[in-house]
């Protein structure tokens, strides 16, 4: 299996979807921006900093973090694939191998929710993708989310929306040590916020 660190093209495929995405990402994406790609990178390295990963997973975890949301690029429905798809196109032109490809796929794939990661690397990425539950200011950028899917006509009122966030947060868990150290907690905090709002009637 070809290693991360023998593939020449690592940094620079990396900082050309980067690019792609700052450039190309229609502005109607006020959640799944290049913003939330950093974000996410970030906290993917934060993680991956407290588990014992080597350097080679490290690098194709940053690959597979900058390529997660790429298939927004194309289309808002079933983006993981097609994500998936760029990555078949773009890294063999990188240098990856058919083994590192998969690799890569599988954790986007990992993203998609309900979220099933069976392996750290997918752990540390599904965790991370879903990292600002855990951070103060998770309510401004979950608006952001509200904003981006009333632009496209997927929910309509700010009920809808803490309805359907209140869901999905009440079967929500972190898969690693670190974010259920630092972030559960106050996670729950916004929850419980959240159940607030409703006069406490989560139903």
């Amino acid at each position: 299996m070809t290693q991360a660190h023998e593939i020449p093209g690592f940094a620079a495929v990396e900082k050309y979807m980067l690019n792609n995405l700052a450039a190309n990402l229609s502005p109607k994406l006020s959640y799944h921006n290049i913003q939330h790609t950093n974000n996410v990178m970030d906290a993917a390295m934060q993680i991956a900093a407290s588990e014992n990963i080597s350097e080679e997973e490290r690098k194709i975890l940053r690959i597979a973090v900058a390529f997660h949301d790429s298939g927004f690029l194309y289309s808002y429905d079933l983006h993981e694939e097609k994500g998936c798809e760029l990555v078949k196109e773009i890294l063999p032109k990188y240098g990856f191998s058919p083994q590192l490809i998969k690799l890569v796929c599988q954790l986007i794939m990992a993203t998609q929710t309900p979220q099933k990661p069976k392996t750290i690397l997918e752990c540390i990425i599904c965790d991370a993708d879903l990292d600002y539950l855990g951070r103060e200011g998770a309510e401004a950028i979950a608006d952001n989310l509200f904003e981006e899917l009333k632009q496209y006509s997927i929910l309509s009122t700010k009920d809808e929306w803490i309805k359907r966030q209140i869901q999905f947060l009440s079967v929500h868990h972190y898969f690693t040590a670190f974010s259920i150290k630092n972030r559960e907690s106050k996670k729950q905090e916004y929850f419980s916020m959240l159940i607030h709002k409703t006069g406490g009637n989560n139903s």
